[in-house]
């Protein structure tokens, strides 16, 4: 049995108040009060997070971004196979995309060679306006334009979607039912995204040069046979596969931060919001630096 003081106060041998040093409080585990005898100065920490923060919170979520798209390819290839899941998905994100791919792609189109035709009539080339506005849609407009419409419909759609079941414990519900939600919810929109995404940037370069050709022959008075002769003459295969790359690529980047910042969003309506937010802003970063690698890897082939 522990001997108390003569006054039934505090066990003999314990620290005193007056043990401490002045002006500070002896520090306890948990209580945040530090004893001010060791440790870094409090304003040389917040330096130091300031500058290094920033760069371990974004490492922390590529590294979740990373984890969770694994697993998506994952069990994207392992049984059973949901094709109602993936369907419904190609659905949303391809067939329910065409109006709006289409209506940025008819104007960009036009937008580009009206200002070709200008630009090029000054030293009497505007015959070629056919073949520049054509690699110009298939290499670089068609893949960026249509993802980023992707992103900003479907992309965000899905981030949306998924945080509000993860909010409403949907998702822990298909974990108590035996159901990977990795499986069925992310997996079939990663392959869906994967698969529509070239598509629609076909789509977009058809529509685009439905839109040029209006504007080049129908308005601007360029010769319809040198339009399409030069398209026949200088546009390569490579044009066209540099655009299929692109896109299948920014479709799976669009699926996995989409995905990953929905399935990860916390924090009630708001937090929704939130992952919504920098899912379509992450994604759009993401796109338009991937297109500089994949273009500069590209063009020396």
């Amino acid at each position: 049995m522990v001997a108390r003081g003569e006054a039934g106060g505090a066990p003999r041998g314990a620290p005193s108040p007056s043990d401490s040093p002045a002006g500070t409080l002896p520090s306890r585990p948990g209580s945040g009060i530090s004893s001010g005898v060791s440790g870094e100065p409090p304003a040389k920490i917040g330096v130091v997070d300031a500058l290094l923060g920033p760069l371990v919170r974004a490492l922390d979520t590529l590294g979740q971004v990373l984890q969770l798209t694994g697993s998506m390819l994952w069990w994207a290839l392992r049984p059973p196979y949901r094709p109602a899941q993936l369907l419904a998905a190609m659905d949303f994100i391809g067939v329910k995309s065409i109006f709006i791919v289409a209506l940025t792609g008819i104007f960009s189109g036009m937008v580009l060679a009206l200002q070709t035709v200008n630009s090029l009539r000054t030293f009497g080339a505007e015959s070629v306006v056919g073949a520049v506005v054509t690699i110009s849609m298939m290499r670089e407009l068609s893949p960026v334009f249509a993802s980023l419409m992707i992103t900003a419909r479907a992309g965000s759609a899905m981030a949306a979607e998924l945080g509000n079941m993860r909010i409403t414990e949907q998702i822990d519900a298909l974990t108590t039912m035996g159901v990977n939600p990795v499986q069925y919810l992310l997996s079939p929109r990663l392959v869906a995204t994967v698969l529509m995404a070239p598509l629609l940037c076909i789509l977009f370069t058809c529509v685009g040069m439905v839109g040029a050709w209006i504007v080049a022959v129908q308005w601007l008075g360029v010769d319809p046979g040198v339009f399409v002769s030069n398209i026949e003459k200088n546009v390569k295969l490579n044009d066209f596969s540099m655009g299929i790359i692109k896109s299948t690529v920014f479709g799976f980047l669009i699926a996995a931060i989409a995905c990953s910042r929905g399935y990860s969003a916390a924090g009630g309506a708001r937090g929704v919001g939130i992952a919504t937010t920098k899912a379509v802003v992450e994604s759009a970063v993401a796109l338009l630096i991937t297109n500089y690698i994949i273009t500069n890897a590209l063009t020396d082939l």
